[in-house]
């Protein structure tokens, strides 16, 4: 009997923003993600669970909370709180290859230090960078095959302040053949070759972008116009109200000093490698198409997590739980199955795909998943049940540990810092969410309620911290 169940591609961006691909975001061109969109199912209430590499990629691969699977900060520092995941927890991937899935993976891995994608049921082909990985040299060899120098001269260069200061953004003179995004399509649609015979097959494509630093080359370094670009709302952040590591993490990360006009050279960048990456994921579906897999694959597109790139004036990602970096974007194809230009507002976790691809893939669902199979959904159904919130957590970065939770709903978020005050934003009425109503008389019901949520949320999973947070969230 032929095996009906489908192949699935998982496409993972690096820290992309969810306003990119959506419809009344700002002017990014995303043909192939707006394409995915249009033939599938887009999530507009997506959420990471934590906003940090490691720890949300743990997430994805396990369906548990950081706190659960204990990747609480990224793994190759030295201040990492645990360098791998441990050997008895259970990821789908591991489900998959015993299920009789033939598992494939390129790019960017970050969730072990010691630990690789072939210690989790997957062949890995290639495309990690030395930074965060360094597990192979493949795409040094394909660079090199090019005649691409191993150095070369960057340029309208920008750095954040400080000594040795970091890379932001810059242009590179390299074609775009010689870029690793390009490679990484290459080795994708290689693996589509290698899946011809091999079906069912998962396939993983981690692009290392649009991370910083935000260097592209040509055209997509000018595609972008920064005096063209307007400030976002939340630019006019003035940290009155909010816990004192905001305002701080801006000298920290070293941009206090930029203003507007160098935010819109950053952030034409950072869009022009959000459009660079579409690109490449243009080809991966029109590899689909001529190889004829389409029908019979699922195709899903998420991201880790979201970036600032100036928004509230920050930097990269840190203890601030706004919509720029925790909102991530969703698309899931699925032919035969969902509805085409199907758009849903159910709120949805990272840690809902785990089940989803053992579910698709007729594989067991452990019961201490945390996440919930998205299936009803993609097959257009409402359960009764789904929950009416999504929760997310944090426990610092490179500058120590900073407890946080956050229980968000259709139009409140209530963040739970553990060093300092907490926030309430009425994203209805604060969408930029610029005015923190944690003191607010007016909203002390809906503080009492969050509250209650989070703390409910915390007893279900098994957060350690459960035992003494709901004490201070009283009154």
């Amino acid at each position: 009997m032929a095996d009906t169940r489908p192949n699935v591609l998982l496409v993972l961006t690096d820290q992309e923003r969810y306003d990119c691909t959506a419809p009344d975001g700002p002017p990014v061109g995303t043909p192939a993600l707006d394409r995915l969109s249009s033939e599938g199912v887009r999530f507009e209430r997506a959420y990471t669970p934590i906003s940090i590499c490691t720890s949300a990629r743990a997430s994805l691969l396990t369906g548990l909370y950081p706190h659960n699977h204990g990747m609480l900060n990224n793994c190759h520092g030295d201040d990492a709180v645990q360098a791998n995941l441990p050997d008895e927890l259970a990821t789908f991937s591991e489900a998959l290859a015993e299920a009789g899935y033939a598992l494939t993976y390129t790019g960017k891995w970050h969730v072990g230090r010691d630990q690789v994608p072939g210690d989790f049921g997957f062949s890995y082909l290639g495309g990690s960078d030395k930074h965060h990985d360094d597990i192979d040299a493949e795409f040094k060899r394909y660079r090199e095959e090019l005649g691409v120098p191993r150095d070369v001269s960057l340029e309208e260069a920008i750095y954040t302040a400080g000594e040795g200061g970091t890379l932001v953004a810059a242009t590179t003179p390299v074609p775009l053949e010689a870029t690793r995004a390009y490679f990484l399509a290459e080795r994708t649609l290689e693996a589509l070759d290698r899946h011809a015979d091999t079906t069912p097959f998962f396939h993983r494509t981690d692009f290392l972008g649009p991370h910083h630093p935000y260097v592209v080359p040509e055209p997509y370094a000018s595609m972008y116009d920064p005096e063209e670009i307007d400030p976002p709302e939340s630019y006019a952040e003035t940290f009155a109200g909010k816990p004192v590591v905001h305002e701080q993490y801006v000298a920290y990360r070293g941009v206090d000093d930029f203003g507007w006009e160098t935010w819109a050279e950053v952030l034409a960048k950072y869009w022009g490698f959000v459009s660079m990456i579409d690109d490449q994921i243009d080809r991966i579906l029109e590899g689909l198409e001529e190889r004829g897999l389409a029908g019979e694959t699922m195709v899903v597109h998420t991201a880790d997590h979201g970036d600032f790139v100036g928004n509230h004036r920050q930097f990269n990602k840190g203890p601030l739980m706004y919509e720029d970096t925790y909102q991530i974007p969703l698309q899931v194809r699925w032919p035969g199955v969902t509805e085409p230009g199907t758009v849903r507002d159910d709120p949805v976790s990272l840690v809902d795909l785990a089940p989803t691809f053992l579910e698709v893939a007729d594989a067991s669902i452990r019961e201490d998943v945390d996440g919930r199979s998205l299936r009803p959904l993609l097959e257009g159904g409402s359960p009764a049940d789904w929950p009416e919130a999504v929760f997310a957590e944090y426990h610092g970065d490179e500058f120590g540990l900073y407890s946080q939770r956050m229980v968000r709903t259709a139009q409140y978020k209530f963040v739970y810092n553990g060093p300092d005050r907490n926030e309430l934003y009425d994203l209805e009425a604060d969408p930029a969410e610029l005015q923190n109503l944690i003191d607010h008389p007016d909203y002390a019901a809906v503080r009492e309620d969050l509250a209650g949520r989070l703390t409910a949320w915390m007893d279900e999973t098994d957060d350690p911290n459960s035992t003494w947070v709901p004490p201070t969230l009283r009154g």
